[in-house]
């Protein structure tokens, strides 16, 4: 926790000059409710009414899949209202996660799975509570969320606001807010399960850059806390395209076509 400075001129010792009290005060974070932080955020990230015209966004980009060749795999993320979401991943064939808002299908060909998988009920629970689109703070109340502002604290030597987020069904997560542009600089992740054991999850959000009007970060790196070495996977983002046309089949089960063409890639 972020130790916050307070100055005073005391009798028995010597007072800051009057210069130096305004650069202190300067640099700490002003004291804000969360109400206003998420003001100032909604704001930052492009406006409340922005935001409500957003139907449907995609992006183009490069997954960082680690190892000592550190392979950048190109992935393709699909979002549309309400809570609809596709990812393609090229690795050995195209590997796919579809939800529909309810039920989930994966194809994972890298793994030698040639045909479309349902979500787990854990997976379909961590789909369940992942953000909409515009993210957690964009009309936060009308979504059931309830907002604490839990103090001050640093993200990679960033002063940041941290606040709880409890949503529909109590479940809570916490969410780093920069002191000073107001946007999302890391969020807590859903719990990953990995060695047969759930571990913490960390995403950070950097490099954001202003599509019509709207401030998006272009990378989003994941890190999976409490094993040896912390698991991590970048997502570099090349292109974004907002409001593009994308009917409801994209996010429906994939079709017999792509499965059969994961099993000829599969063999």
């Amino acid at each position: 926790m972020l130790r916050k400075v307070f100055l005073s001129c005391m009798a028995m010792s010597v007072c800051m000059p009057l210069a130096m009290i305004g650069v202190a005060n300067a640099q700490a974070p002003a004291k804000l409710t969360a109400a206003q932080i998420i003001e100032k955020n909604v704001s930052a990230k492009g406006g409340l009414e922005a935001w409500r015209a957003v139907q449907t966004i995609s992006f183009t980009g490069k997954m960082e899949a680690g190892g000592k060749q550190n392979t950048e795999l190109p992935l393709q993320l699909q979002l549309k209202r309400p809570h609809k979401s596709r990812m393609e991943l090229e690795f050995q064939g195209t590997a796919v996660q579809v939800y529909d808002g309810t039920n989930g299908w994966k194809l994972r060909p890298f793994l030698g799975r040639d045909t479309v998988e349902p979500y787990s009920p854990e997976e379909l629970k961590s789909a369940s509570l992942e953000s909409e689109l515009d993210g957690p703070l964009v009309d936060y109340a009308a979504k059931g969320t309830q907002v604490e502002l839990e103090g001050v604290e640093k993200v990679e030597d960033h002063d940041t606001y941290k606040l709880k987020l409890t949503m529909k069904g109590e479940q809570a997560r916490h969410l780093w807010i920069d002191a000073e542009t107001f946007l999302e600089a890391k969020i807590e992740g859903i719990p990953s399960r990995m060695d047969g054991k759930m571990h913490p999850v960390e995403i950070y959000y950097r490099d954001y850059r202003s599509v019509d009007g709207l401030m998006i970060p272009y990378v989003r790196e994941t890190v999976v806390l409490g094993l040896r070495q912390p698991s991590k996977h970048k997502i570099s983002i090349e292109t974004v395209a907002v409001n593009p046309k994308l009917e409801d089949s994209v996010f429906a089960k994939p079709s017999p076509q792509l499965q059969a063409q994961a099993k000829a890639e599969s063999k």
